[in-house]
């Protein structure tokens, strides 16, 4: 079975290392995406969009449907990893860790039986999940509100400098996981909750493909948010700007959310009781 999956993964590889054969030259000006994508993009994007970042508008907008595939797939990732991570009271895990009182350094030991073994010196980690330093958790703690503060002005400000739903979420996601990391996960899932973090990942994915169907209803194009404008005080240029907007929201929090419960059930082995 091995020996097929390699002559697989060599035949891929192969048909595409040829088919990258009739691809235009790097930096080709020539190019079909030279000579009739990029100019489009690049001329009729204020015109069309009020967005100066072409970037944005490019995947927000008129790359729509991809973008919201990618925010899909993220949320699948999620999803796939709680359902082949997480363990739930009931099961026992297998083994535990243990760290040094005086150097912090762990030990992980499997469990022999209905017993733990009596270590000397040594502490498990959920009495303290992460050595107490008070000048690491002092610093995180007031470091994490502006890392918080600049990821909402990266997805707000995505239009008109480099920034995005997918940028600013991946900046919220981790201030998050450095507070469960500089002061222990039970703290993190104290602020924002294994259920909320559910309910985010769905509702990240959910304003996208709302949006686009609220499109729908007001008798245009999915994802064509120049409709936006008859609900909205807004003319359709303005709408389009407003619609890249609330979907670049939705891939924040999607992404976001998505991280935090990836990292929590990595870092807990699925059991969500003990911290890196």
């Amino acid at each position: 079975m091995r020996i097929l999956g390699i002559l697989v993964c060599v035949a891929t590889g192969a048909m595409l290392i040829w088919a990258s054969g009739e691809f235009p030259p790097w930096g080709d000006p020539n190019s079909p995406a030279s000579l009739h994508v990029s100019p489009r993009y690049i001329e009729k994007t204020m015109e069309e969009t009020s967005v100066p970042n072409a970037v944005t508008s490019v995947l927000a907008d008129y790359r729509g449907y991809d973008t919201m595939f990618e925010t899909t797939v993220i949320f699948a990732a999620g999803v796939s990893c709680f359902m082949l991570l997480r363990l739930f009271s009931g099961r026992e895990r297998s083994s535990h860790h243990y760290r040094h009182i005086l150097t912090g350094l762990t030990l992980r030991v499997r469990r022999k039986g209905k017993q733990l073994p009596e270590l000397e010196e040594f502490e498990p980690m959920d009495s303290l999940w992460t050595p107490y330093d008070l000048i690491l958790r002092t610093l995180c703690r007031f470091l994490i509100p502006f890392i918080q503060l600049f990821a909402l002005y990266v997805i707000a400000h995505g239009h008109h400098s480099p920034g995005g739903g997918f940028q600013g979420g991946v900046i919220l996601g981790a201030s998050m996981i450095l507070l469960a990391i500089s002061q222990d996960m039970r703290s993190a899932l104290r602020r924002i909750r294994e259920r909320t973090l559910a309910i985010f990942s769905v509702a990240g994915v959910a304003i996208y493909a709302g949006t686009g169907a609220l499109c729908l209803i007001l008798g245009s194009n999915f994802l064509d948010y120049a409709a936006l404008s008859r609900i909205f005080p807004v003319d359709p240029v303005g709408a389009r700007s407003l619609g890249i907007f609330l979907v670049e929201v939705g891939v924040g929090i999607a992404v976001m959310a998505t991280m935090i419960v990836i990292y929590h059930n990595l870092a807990s082995e699925g059991f969500l009781d003990e911290g890196l």
